[in-house]
């Protein structure tokens, strides 16, 4: 459950992403946020930082990066359900996962693989073409 004194519990940055399931475990967390790839706030931040109600993290998932508000505090990692109210993502961030998310699939539709390798004359005729 998320609890109802989430003003009074201070909790670090690094813990409550993994509370929050962003990542999978703390020590991930912990290193996203030393390498920069983590903003409180739109700032570089260290995983120490006590989260705050209505903050705004931007965290890397995959191949986009997620923009959460902090609606919840929590210490201790929550089932995925519960962790869900722990933020909210901002509709920016939701337009532009889905944005990249069409443009990778526009990509993979421009450039096919082939049904099978090039025989020799293909392979000759390729390298031909790369060498004009």
């Amino acid at each position: 459950m998320v609890n109802d004194n989430n003003a009074a519990l201070k909790v670090r940055l690094d813990k409550w992403i993994w509370a929050a399931r962003l990542t999978k475990t703390r020590a991930l967390a912990r290193d996203l946020i030393q390498a920069g790839k983590v903003h409180y706030n739109g700032q570089k931040s260290k995983p120490g930082k006590i989260v705050e109600l209505g903050a705004l993290i931007k965290v890397p998932a995959g191949w986009d990066v997620k923009e959460v508000e902090v609606t919840g505090i929590e210490e201790k990692r929550q089932p995925a359900k519960l962790a869900e109210l722990m933020y909210q993502e901002t509709a920016d961030s939701v337009a532009k996962r889905e944005q990249n998310q069409l443009a990778r699939k526009m990509q993979t539709f421009h450039s096919p693989k082939p049904e099978n390798r090039p025989d020799k004359k293909q392979r000759r005729e390729l390298i031909k073409f790369k060498h004009q």
